[in-house]
């Protein structure tokens, strides 16, 4: 019986996110940026278009066409 409570444990620390790869809030802030217009650039924003936040916490820029 104590063996079953040592595998739910483990099952339990290897289901855990990584600290610093934040999944789920990567996941909600680029769903954000869609609804918003916007897209996800990797560098930077293209020059007619305005830097508005955040698509992912390693640095991705969500931007919005100059209307």
């Amino acid at each position: 019986m104590r063996v079953y409570y040592l595998l739910f444990a483990l099952v339990f620390l290897f289901l855990l996110p990584v600290p610093g790869s934040g999944g789920i809030i990567n996941i909600l802030q680029n769903y954000y940026c869609k609804i918003r217009g916007g897209r996800c650039a990797l560098f930077d924003c293209l020059p007619w278009e305005t830097p508005s936040g955040r698509c992912s916490q390693s640095g991705r820029k969500c931007c919005l066409r100059n209307q």
